[in-house]
């Protein structure tokens, strides 16, 4: 029997790998993958049977994941990001049991949207933070919109994944902003280290003269009623401030 790695790549670019996602699809001999993440592995599938599919095929790859794992190949399940955050990681988890299979997998982590989005934003993400997917393929958009108002009420930094949506978005925004008010930043970035990525930071008062620029590869971040813009970047302070003066930096020395 084989393996199966279930392998976070991350947001796309090279420099976000992890040595660990490297050596698992070193280690194997079929690739299963949605064509636009088969894509930004190319380099490292040479002599490796790669097996792609669409959009909405999720349930097809992991079958033919699994298949290929039972006839004895080792196989790497391709998400980006992280795995588990929207991947396929639950997906083969599920269908394995289902199914009672037996066969051995591993996850591999992988920089998640939220975080390398973070990191482009500045620090919107040091307090507590919630991550809301608005994808309404799976689940009813009243769900959707449910958390998104506790999150909004909890004072969470709130991440938003897959906005392809528009109404959904718009809505979901529309809510934060009533429960926030009009000064919370807001950061936007497409496509987070692939060759057309775009940041933008922007207020709840604000964010939609971007809303064209919003596709399925664009994560938004609404900060918490703490967070600020300093510099044209997003801070949410950890909490410092509440037992320290941070007034302490002398600039002539």
């Amino acid at each position: 029997m084989g393996k199966i790695y279930v392998v976070g790549i991350g947001p796309g670019g090279k420099e976000a790998r992890t040595l660990e996602m490297l050596e698992a699809i070193k280690e194997s001999d079929v690739i299963v993958a949605y064509t636009t993440y088969a894509k930004l592995i190319q380099d490292l599938t040479d002599g490796k049977e790669v097996i792609t599919a669409k959009m909405k095929e999720e349930v097809f790859r992991a079958k033919v994941a699994i298949e290929k794992a039972l006839q004895g190949h080792t196989v790497a399940v391709i998400s980006s990001g992280d795995p588990q955050v929207y991947g396929m990681a639950g997906l083969i988890y599920d269908m394995a049991c289902k199914n009672n299979v037996n066969v051995e997998i591993q996850i591999i982590p992988g920089i998640t949207a939220a975080n390398a989005v973070a990191a482009k934003l500045g620090s919107p993400l040091s307090m507590d933070f919630a991550v809301i997917s608005l994808s309404d393929l799976l689940i009813p958009s009243e769900e959707i919109l449910n958390r998104v108002r506790k999150a909004a009420e909890g004072d969470f930094v709130i991440v938003l994944y897959n906005p392809i949506n528009k109404p959904l978005l718009l809505e979901a925004m529309r809510i934060i902003k009533e429960v926030k008010g009009i000064d919370v930043p807001v950061g936007i970035v497409k496509s987070a280290y692939r060759e057309d990525e775009e940041i933008m930071i922007a207020t709840l008062s604000t964010w939609e003269k971007f809303l064209n620029k919003i596709n399925m590869i664009t994560t938004i971040i609404v900060g918490n009623s703490k967070s600020y813009i300093c510099n044209n970047k997003i801070i949410t302070p950890r909490g410092y401030e509440r037992r320290y003066d941070l007034h302490v930096i002398d600039s002539n020395s």
